[in-house]
């Protein structure tokens, strides 16, 4: 159906898509460190590894600094929880969409991390990739992240909301939102198989006066829900861990 939809629509969609471009306002990535170290006085326990990768919102676009964005927070968050010191490594950038990632991984130092935690999607949306090769794509990442880090677990954030997208114009908002949540169930329905993986639903990020002034990225409460509902499913992925003894 989404190919019916753009067969009709397509004059109107590219024509609102080229304008979006030119007028949308372009933010930069979130300042700071890309890796480091949280609660690094706690004793005995190994510090707790996080490697983090993604795009724009995984870059912290929406916010100013890292401390505010998602990685650092996510640290910060499950060193206080855990009780342990907690090591983390953000890989992002603006605009990958998921093969680009993997073109990101490849050209960066990984280092060795328990847990991955990815925010991807939306650029597959935007550049109109196929489901079954997002997919694939998605696949091939976390099997090279899982391979060179050594990671026990993986937590995949969902696409988000775009069909409340409010830079975007109907009937191209409506476009985006569908094939968003057609990309989204397809990685919901992998991840759902997955023993060693947990899947955060952004869906809650439906709420445009909260989102950054961009009107495209999270805003700081939305970043503040968005670690919170991670460290949750990190929590749960070291306590299963643990239960297993590994």
């Amino acid at each position: 159906m989404l190919l019916l939809y753009k067969g009709v629509l397509g004059p109107i969609l590219l024509r609102q898509a080229h304008q979006l471009r030119k007028t949308a306002l372009r933010l930069p990535e979130a300042a700071g460190p890309r890796m480091g170290q949280e609660n690094a006085a706690a004793p005995e326990a190994a510090p707790l590894r996080l490697l983090v990768v993604g795009d724009s919102s995984a870059a912290g676009v929406g916010v100013d600094q890292q401390h505010e964005a998602l990685a650092q927070p996510l640290a910060r968050l499950l060193a206080a929880r855990t009780g342990r010191a907690v090591t983390w490594q953000l890989v992002a950038r603006s605009g990958v969409n998921t093969v680009e990632a993997i073109e990101l991984v490849q050209a960066s130092e990984i280092a060795p991390a328990d847990f991955i935690v990815t925010a991807l999607g939306t650029n597959d949306v935007t550049s109109q990739r196929r489901p079954g090769r997002f997919l694939k794509d998605y696949q091939a990442l976390v099997e090279a992240l899982f391979r060179r880090s050594g990671a026990a677990g993986l937590v995949v954030t969902g696409l988000p909301p775009l069909h409340i997208l409010p830079a975007a114009p109907h009937p191209l908002r409506w476009y985006l939102g569908r094939y968003a949540a057609r990309l989204d169930r397809l990685l919901r329905r992998w991840i759902d198989q997955e023993a060693r993986a947990r899947y955060v639903s952004l869906q809650w990020a439906a709420v445009p006066e909260e989102m950054a002034r961009d009107r495209f990225h999270p805003g700081p409460l939305q970043y503040r829900r968005w670690v919170e509902m991670v460290a949750a499913q990190v929590v749960d992925l070291l306590a299963l861990r643990t239960q297993q003894g590994t």
